[in-house]
């Protein structure tokens, strides 16, 4: 063998022989290609053998390089996949040109080994197949809210500056893409909103990024990224390769998976994963008011997949593939272009007695309002969880119900809801609103923000409230039928919203509030 760092193709041939791993007559070892790294799928295990390149945001181009960066890869994806990072393995160097995987011999490579999952767990392969839902998307928006929590925080990274410097990059790599695939008139607009946008930002930015909102990230952060293992959303592939990329902003590590979703046509999921992300974190966090940094956090999203997806283009060697990614490229691009320009805030009110699915109605019709992925859901029985301190799951006790409890609820949801319409998001505010002083205290929200409003009242029998409260599995509400039985005998005095019969499917509920929406201009 020659130097160390000229053995690439010997180890790859090794890597892709089923015999190397000892499987049997007839196996065959999968190969894939990502633009850093080699990967080989044999039998129940993954290797990753990271190329010898250096581009000006990595450096692989040494053994000693490529050691490191694997020990990093394990030891940051161990954060969020500990049970599919094994660890790393070292290709050495038997002797008489005869390769082993964990030998005795001298190191030649290092490859990460990783358990193998179903390409079918893939939560590409799963958007793709429709088979994502709400409680996956929830669980997956607990995971990223969690992990996110226990982050490193990093004070050096993000804030203007980190932004600024990404937005740098976007727009030399744009220049640097060979043909006409993005027109320079369309670059320099992009470029100078995005500036434009970040300098009225800035303060917000670096303000997170004292506060302790820029952390060690995952930094790549979309659904080809996530699998299903063992029946739970879990994360892998997180940067390794460069700080700047990984130390980021909480939300804008989040607005890769968001972008990605409404991308893929589920800007519903994304809601989804929004809202429930939110309602996982301290009231104290400040992410509420960083909602303002969303459009620009998506746009960036956009920009960097439309730039690298144009360079894999120009890299292929099948003209129709090269064809299609440059298609891909370009529409991710209009879409960077869309982001930094949000539909301005709505308010919508859904209230209505317990069991009328006004909680239903309220997250169904958020996708639908502002910008994206939707409008904030602010909801009552979320908000009492919160400021109680307790999980989103657990009850409370009969005493955090009383008059004055409640005072406090609405009295933070009212805050809540502010703070995301002063901060650009519309607010879809869901709450039982049997008091006229809190449908008034909701009304008087848009007139202060300036903002359109729309009150639905969701109305629906007794009967059917009644069954739709015992058929409730893992729901955040407390109410229970005694509850909804009382309610029907209170005096609710005039209401005003607008009634919808929400005792049918939510298809046609969702469909009739969504008209009525529609018909004022409000979506």
């Amino acid at each position: 063998m020659s130097g160390p760092d000229d053995n690439q193709p010997a180890v790859i041939e090794f890597l892709a022989d089923p015999a190397t791993y000892g499987l049997p007559p007839g196996a065959t070892v999968a190969r894939q290609e990502t633009h850093v790294s080699h990967i080989f799928l044999a039998g129940d295990r993954v290797y990753k053998l990271k190329k010898q390149i250096r581009f000006p945001y990595l450096d692989f181009s040494t053994l000693e390089a490529r050691r490191r960066a694997c020990a990093t890869e394990v030891a940051i994806n161990r954060r969020t996949a500990p049970a599919l990072y094994l660890g790393m393995v070292a290709v050495t160097d038997e002797g008489t040109g005869r390769l082993a995987l964990g030998g005795a011999g001298a190191p030649l490579e290092w490859v990460v080994e990783m358990r193998r999952f179903p390409d079918g767990a893939l939560f590409t392969h799963l958007a793709d197949a429709g088979a994502l839902n709400r409680r996956l998307m929830e669980g997956l928006a607990d995971s990223i809210q969690a992990f996110h929590a226990a982050a490193e925080v990093d004070h050096e990274y993000g804030g203007a500056a980190g932004v600024v410097a990404i937005i740098d990059n976007n727009d030399a790599s744009f220049r640097r893409t060979q043909g006409d695939l993005f027109n320079a008139g369309a670059v320099d607009a992009l470029t100078a909103g995005s500036r434009q946008l970040q300098a009225g930002l800035a303060a917000l930015l670096d303000a997170r990024q004292k506060d302790g909102r820029v952390r060690h990230c995952h930094g790549d952060l979309h659904l080809g990224n996530i699998c299903l293992f063992e029946d739970k959303p879990t994360l892998f592939d997180a940067i390794e390769f460069n700080d700047a990329f990984a130390r980021i902003d909480v939300l804008y590590d989040l607005a890769f998976l968001l972008m990605d979703l409404d991308f893929r046509g589920h800007r519903r999921l994304a809601s989804f994963v929004l809202n429930r992300y939110l309602d996982r974190t301290p009231l104290d966090s400040g992410d509420l008011d960083g909602l303002a940094l969303l459009p620009l956090f998506l746009s960036m999203r956009a920009a960097v997949r439309a730039h690298v997806g144009a360079s894999q283009a120009a890299a292929l060697a099948d003209a129709a593939e090269s064809r299609r990614r440059a298609g891909r490229a370009r529409e991710y691009f209009f879409r960077a272009q869309e982001y930094l320009a949000p539909p301005p805030p709505v308010l919508i009110a859904v209230g209505g007695l317990s069991g009328s699915g006004k909680s239903r109605l309220a997250r169904e019709l958020a996708p639908h309002l502002g910008a994206v992925p939707g409008a904030r859901v602010v909801r009552t029985d979320v908000q009492r969880k919160r400021l109680a301190g307790i999980d989103l799951f657990d009850r409370l006790p009969p005493e955090s119900y009383t008059p004055e409890a409640s005072r406090r609820t609405y009295d933070a949801c009212f805050d809540e809801a502010a703070r995301a319409l002063a901060a650009g998001q519309s607010v879809v505010f869901d709450a039982v609103s049997l008091k006229p002083e809190e449908r008034a205290g909701i009304e008087a929200l848009a007139s202060d923000h300036k903002v359109p409003f729309l009150g639905l009242w969701a109305d629906a029998p007794l009967a059917v409230r009644l069954e739709r409260i015992n058929a409730r599995e893992h729901n955040v509400s407390d109410a229970g039928t005694e509850v909804a039985r009382r309610q029907e005998e209170l005096d609710l005095g005039e209401v005003t919203w607008t009634a919808i019969d929400s005792s049918g499917t939510r298809k046609n509920t969702v469909a009739g509030a969504l008209a009525m929406i529609r018909d004022r201009g409000l979506a």
